[in-house]
């Protein structure tokens, strides 16, 4: 299934982003920040664990980065016609990559973070998905542990409420390796959030941004 046909399929994606002059999702855009305890319809066997808090518990730490500094990994989305660069400093940190269209949704929020601690990526990514599941009225659409590029990673579409809208949503975490010596390990996350009403309307930029993502060690 393509990009726009998950897309336009009817809802997509979890948030953790934010938009300027947009509603105000819960602080999702970093897993290692506070994340959102709103419960949720869909019907698990016990309540999803946020990647935060099971990084947390098994001595993992992380610091954000710019993913323009990165010498030993490339990572970056392109700018479709008509998007630009967002910054508020009050809002987002000066390290996380933002692009929106008009200013509002939908947008495209990219973070980076250089992790410290022993750990095995096959079992964080496990956890990758599970802060979807804490949004109200969640409803996923797709949803794949399939490495991405050669890493660890997961992906989950899905739509929620908010403030009285309807969200849809794309997010990817990756865990990716730097270049040797050092064989840095990061935590990469890419989310696009659009209001699910337009979601075919932006289905075309949306799939550029996916489809131009790129988690490489240089």
């Amino acid at each position: 299934m393509t990009a726009r046909r998950t897309i336009a399929a009817g809802a997509a994606i979890v948030a953790l982003t934010l938009a300027a002059c947009a509603p105000k999702p819960p602080d999702y855009s970093s897993v290692l920040g506070t994340t959102s305890s709103t419960t949720t319809t869909t019907t698990t066997t016990s309540k999803p664990v946020p990647l935060s808090k099971y990084l947390e518990s098994i001595g993992v730490t992380g610091q954000q980065v710019a993913p323009g500094s990165l010498t030993d990994l490339t990572v970056s989305i392109p700018t479709p016609p008509g998007w630009s660069p967002f910054n508020d400093p009050k809002k987002i940190t000066p390290e996380t990559v933002m692009i929106s269209k008009g200013g509002k949704y939908p947008t495209a929020r990219l973070v980076v973070f250089q992790l410290r601690g022993d750990f095995d990526p096959a079992q964080v990514i496990k956890h990758g998905n599970d802060d979807a599941q804490l949004f109200q009225n969640f409803r996923q659409l797709d949803a794949s542990t399939a490495p991405f590029n050669g890493f660890p990673s997961s992906m989950i579409q899905g739509s929620y409420d908010l403030d009285g809208a309807r969200l849809h949503s794309w997010n990817r975490i990756v865990i990716p390796t730097g270049s040797p010596p050092a064989s840095q390990r990061y935590l990469v996350q890419l989310t696009i959030t659009d209001l699910a009403g337009e979601a075919v309307a932006q289905s075309t930029d949306i799939e550029a941004i996916i489809h131009g993502f790129v988690v490489a060690a240089k």
